[in-house]
């Protein structure tokens, strides 16, 4: 577990921008010590503890490309189709004899090259009887053939620590011969909902009660994340309980979550928590929907207190709880996926916040995505996100948007694992 000291992030400030937020979370928590050594089988979505250097060249052994016949370029006439004597057969995981000057090799896909061939001709290209094969001109040196590391050189760097091990790394890794990894140690997140209005899926509602959604929202982010999490259930709306609480879970965390609780009013406790418990850093973000943000340290262990609004709670952890959990997990940075589209709406909003708009996307007639608005903008419109594709993402500076802009888009596709 990382032990922060409370005043280790020293903001003076009442409202932080989303870069600033980010830039300090992941720069004064430090990633989680340690490593374990697990089987690559079980290494999917773990995050590499250190550099995999290839123990071996990729391919192991000079290798043919394609199904033809392998020669020496230098036996080619230089303007003229050569006939070559064919003189041998070579499949994959056979062996292959040196050819004699002006021979050929019948070779398929992945056999080893001769010891002083270099060049191969693709069989359609050739014209092949029993005992010859007619080469054309215009093939340079080395063509259809893969050298001994051409993929990977032996002793480089086949896989960067911090690289989370999806199928193509463990695909490599298994190719190098690995049987084991060295993996960073997943952080263990424990996630509250607050609130007396909430009641646990499947009990019954009171008078004026909802269930709860939002933990099980985060629960589900977490799920695509390298972590152990853990659901801490609802805190009732009591400031001592809440602070009990939360100094309780985060003697066995590495990071807690809670949602809802972080704004101005009377029955609004997980602020004065973390306040009461360790220390607050800042709890106001220059962001829309997700102003009413909280992030502070109780007993060495960061705490984020997101909104209760479940559209503020999913843009507010894709901005906060994500760069800082792959940061706790030793992960290498990652932005979240973003990409062009064409706005068809026309928006107002302040200077000096970024605010996300959820929008639907359809093709284009000029190639880029057109974005649409979702007709409501409530930050409670829990269906807005179901209904929607992405989030149009309109920076700090922008004032207005107009039909025809240029926007940029967090496809929930990419945020959401859908």
């Amino acid at each position: 577990m990382a032990q922060l000291t409370d005043d280790c992030f020293a903001f003076g400030g009442t409202l932080m921008g989303v870069d600033e937020a980010e830039a300090l979370l992941t720069t004064r928590i430090p990633p989680l010590p340690g490593e374990e050594q697990l089987p690559l089988g079980t290494t999917l979505g773990r995050i590499l503890a250190r550099d995999l250097i290839a123990p071996m060249p990729l391919p192991p052994f000079h290798n043919s490309a394609v199904d033809g016949y392998a020669f020496r370029h230098a036996d080619l006439k230089a303007k003229l189709a050569t006939s070559l004597v064919l003189a041998g057969r070579i499949a994959a995981g056979d062996k292959a004899a040196a050819l004699a000057p002006g021979s050929a090799a019948r070779i398929f896909t992945g056999a080893p090259m001769p010891a002083n061939a270099d060049t191969v001709v693709m069989q359609e290209d050739a014209e092949a009887s029993v005992t010859s094969v007619l080469v054309p001109t215009g093939l340079k040196p080395g063509a259809n053939a893969r050298p001994a590391g051409e993929d990977v050189a032996q002793g480089s760097i086949a896989l960067r620590a911090g690289r989370r091990l999806d199928a193509p790394a463990m695909g490599l890794a298994a190719a190098l011969g690995c049987t084991h990894l060295g993996v960073k140690p997943r952080p263990r997140i424990g996630v509250f909902s607050t609130g007396d209005e909430l009641a646990q899926p499947g009990m019954p509602l009171g008078a004026a009660q909802t269930y709860d959604s939002n933990r099980f929202t985060l629960l589900a982010l977490l799920a695509a994340l390298p972590v152990e999490a853990t659901d801490l259930g609802i805190l009732p709306d009591d400031a001592a309980t809440t602070a009990s609480a939360l100094r309780s879970a985060a003697s066995k965390h590495d990071l807690l979550l809670t949602t809802g609780g972080v704004s101005t009013g009377e029955e609004d406790h997980v602020r004065a928590a973390i306040e009461a418990a360790g220390a607050l850093v800042f709890w106001r973000l220059a962001i829309k929907p997700g102003r009413p943000a909280a992030m502070g340290v109780i007993a060495g262990t960061p705490v984020i207190g997101l909104p209760g609004n479940p559209v503020a709670a999913v843009i507010t952890f894709l901005h906060l709880a994500r760069p800082l959990i792959l940061r706790l997990a030793g992960a290498a940075p990652r932005p979240l996926p973003r990409f062009a589209a064409r706005g068809d709406f026309a928006y107002r909003k302040k200077a000096g916040r970024r605010e996300y708009v959820r929008v639907t996307l359809a093709e284009g007639a000029d190639g880029l995505p057109v974005a649409t608005k979702f007709p409501r903008e409530g930050a409670g419109l829990l269906s807005s996100l179901t209904r929607s594709d992405a989030f149009a993402e309109l920076p700090e500076a922008v004032t207005e948007v107009a039909p025809g802009d240029l926007l940029r888009v967090l496809p929930f596709a990419a945020l959401f694992g859908t």
